[in-house]
């Protein structure tokens, strides 16, 4: 089970400034339903100062992805946007007094929605810059930009760092290799080489050697390392876990589902599973909680209690009937 803080533990479970946000005059949409994370950020800002008079969240996610949400609304709360824009995914986990490095991606995803909303108030065209043939991870539909972007605020340099900051890679891991192409990229102009096969930063370029040389010679290496691609659609297991079969997947996302059955139905609710397809785990809620403006918190609850049992990402979506199978 990841460690999380009490901070982030609090953050969770108290949320702060959750809910619309009627007057707002900046939103900010970011991620997707269909990628397992979304957030919507609005904005109350002062039109002749440009001070943020409130900010409040809408989020489907993991428990990190609401306690980051919360924090950023506190922390931009009464600044200038442009001293907002200057709150960085690492500020985010620092006010959380850390995040879980397979977590870091929700403070990405809190940065990426204040610049949208931001973007949003000043009549700005905001772009996550999926365009055609830019996208690197499908899974989670991670563009190159954004991927290229994190390694370099973030000073990363291995695979699995782009993964905790992202998602991209965490799937299939047939994206690997272009992940890969992009931090050999830009390790080669902060004069480190990447090597692929130890995922980890060599000696720093000689100094007589150019970066577009140290560049070049990191791609030489890089097309010599035979990546392990998975099967599309496959589900890799925890790092030196055994592969669950599907059964025993399915099993466990039941336990999860039944061991928060008791508290719904105290409150006249309760939540059905209706099909597993993959990392998309389709579920109906019924009674009190079929419409309830908590839900989303409680299906985050469900969802973060089930990515921790599997080692997995998995999205939890809620459906009214079962979703259609293809023939």
């Amino acid at each position: 089970m990841w460690d999380y803080s009490e901070k982030v533990q609090e953050h969770f479970y108290n949320p702060r400034n959750a809910g619309a946000l009627e007057d707002a005059n900046g939103v900010g949409d970011v991620g997707s339903l269909s990628c397992g994370d979304a957030l919507r950020l609005m904005l109350k800002v002062e039109p002749e100062t440009e001070v943020i008079l409130d900010a409040r969240f809408q989020t489907f996610g993991c428990g990190s992805a609401i306690a980051s949400s919360s924090a950023l609304t506190e922390m931009i709360k009464g600044k200038t946007l442009d001293e907002a824009l200057k709150v960085s995914n690492q500020d985010i986990a620092d006010y959380l007094d850390g995040l879980p490095p397979e977590k870091m991606h929700c403070s990405v995803m809190g940065r990426e929605a204040l610049q949208a909303a931001v973007a949003n108030y000043r009549g700005e065209v905001w772009s996550d810059d999926h365009e055609e043939g830019a996208l690197i991870c499908k899974c989670f539909a991670i563009d190159a930009v954004l991927i290229e972007d994190t390694i370099r605020a973030n000073s990363l340099s291995t695979v699995e760092e782009v993964t905790n900051y992202t998602k991209a890679g965490g799937g299939c891991s047939a994206c690997h290799e272009g992940i890969e192409e992009i931090l050999a990229k830009v390790m080669a102009e902060r004069g480190e080489a990447f090597s692929g096969d130890a995922a980890q930063v060599v000696n720093a370029a000689p100094v007589n050697k150019s970066v577009d040389q140290v560049q070049a010679d990191a791609m030489a290496a890089l097309t010599q390392i035979e990546m392990p691609v998975a099967a599309a659609g496959a589900v890799p297991a925890a790092s030196g876990a055994p592969k669950l079969t599907n059964l025993q997947r399915i099993r466990k996302i039941e336990e999860v589902i039944e061991r928060a059955r008791p508290a719904l139905q105290r409150d006249r609710g309760d939540i059905e599973l209706i099909d597993v397809d993959g990392r998309m785990v389709y579920v109906k809620l019924t009674g009190a909680c079929s419409g309830c403006q908590m839900a989303s918190m409680t299906l985050s609850g469900i969802q973060q209690q089930m990515m921790e049992e599997l080692k997995e990402f998995i999205q939890l979506v809620p459906v009214s009937k079962a979703p259609a199978t293809s023939a």
